[in-house]
């Protein structure tokens, strides 16, 4: 199958290519950015000698006449608005934005201080969370691609919201992520003088991936209203920890909760759930497409901490991404995604 990629210079762009370079099914047939039309290589020079295509206009007449799927990895803002010139296209759509994520436009309005695209095209998008959306995503030829952050989350979350097995309003997220998470773009902010030696919290309360992880919690079990949540950057270049904390509303043992976390995530090959009391860290998974998980029942205060761990750019972005299509079209869920993680 032939795929164009749009916004190629971001990393989530630059992590597609990466991966769809050496797929078994897709073929990348054209990159695409508001830039001026340069080799790919000229943009990311490690890709010099290897991908010789270049950068050029947007022209969705052209891509869905030529391609079978295109990626969005453009950024929020963006995406919508070259969504909605898609979508009388026959062509795949897989958006790595957070444009078509939340059902309600309030919300997106409301966290993200844009305009919204319609509510229609919203509804043409179904949610990507591959391991507890596989059956949608396989029917939809559409797929909102979850962030980073509400992708850690919910698999961490999921068995114990759907078992009911926690008070539904008890959740905190302590999560951090390296700073490919803030994007490419420069900034003061994540400028090597600042972030090295250095680790700060931002968007207290007020991050943009808190509506979206409450709306899936919201689906799984109606009386989970609200989460703390709480973001923080730390010197590397990838990664992704949430720490996660949750009040148990029944008396359980850390081996029952292990067999259930095993249990549920036998069939999903890239979730790992750690054996019990090891934890995992974010070098375990760096490069690779898995989230690692590991659990522990304080028996003492009859509270949950779960951890659970991605790298951002992989099962957090592009990785999901491409393990969608692949679900989308039919092919192995792992096809292009074996890779090791990255060690040391």
């Amino acid at each position: 199958m032939k795929v164009s990629i749009i916004g190629t210079t971001g990393y989530g762009g630059a992590e597609l290519i990466r991966i769809l370079h050496s797929h078994p099914s897709f073929t990348i047939k054209s990159v695409h950015t508001t830039r001026d039309e340069v080799p790919v290589w000229n943009e990311y020079p490690h890709l010099f000698n290897i991908m010789d295509n270049k950068l050029e206009p947007i022209n969705p007449e052209k891509i869905a006449k030529e391609c079978d799927i295109v990626f969005f990895a453009t950024p929020t803002g963006v995406s919508g608005k070259l969504v909605q010139e898609f979508a009388d296209k026959e062509i795949q759509m897989v958006d790595l934005s957070g444009d078509l994520r939340l059902r309600s436009t309030g919300d997106y309005q409301t966290w993200y201080k844009k305009e919204p695209v319609s509510t229609d095209l919203i509804d043409s998008f179904v949610y990507g969370l591959s391991e507890w959306n596989k059956e949608k995503i396989a029917t939809s030829t559409r797929i909102s691609n979850p962030g980073c952050y509400p992708t850690a989350t919910l698999l961490g979350l999921a068995p114990l919201v759907k078992e009911n097995l926690i008070l539904p309003n008890s959740i905190i997220v302590d999560a951090k992520s390296g700073i490919s998470g803030a994007g490419r773009s420069p900034s003061r902010a994540n400028m090597f003088a600042e972030m090295s030696e250095n680790f700060k919290i931002y968007k207290v309360n007020e991050h943009q991936h808190i509506p979206e992880i409450e709306q899936q919690l919201a689906d799984w079990n109606s009386e989970s209203k609200a989460i703390t949540f709480s973001t923080h950057l730390m010197p590397t270049s990838r990664g992704l920890m949430a720490t996660i904390y949750a009040t148990l509303n029944k008396s359980v043992t850390n081996e029952q909760i292990h067999d259930l976390y095993t249990e549920i995530y036998a069939n999903s090959p890239f979730v790992r759930v750690r054996p019990l009391f090891t934890y995992p860290s974010i070098k375990e998974v760096k490069g690779s497409n898995f989230c690692d998980i590991g659990i522990n029942v304080d028996e003492r205060t009859s509270r949950i901490t779960i951890v659970s761990v991605i790298d951002n750019l992989m099962k957090g972005a592009a990785g999901q991404a491409v393990q969608n299509a692949n679900i989308m079209n039919g092919y192995e869920e792992t096809a292009g995604l074996q890779f090791l993680p990255l060690y040391p």
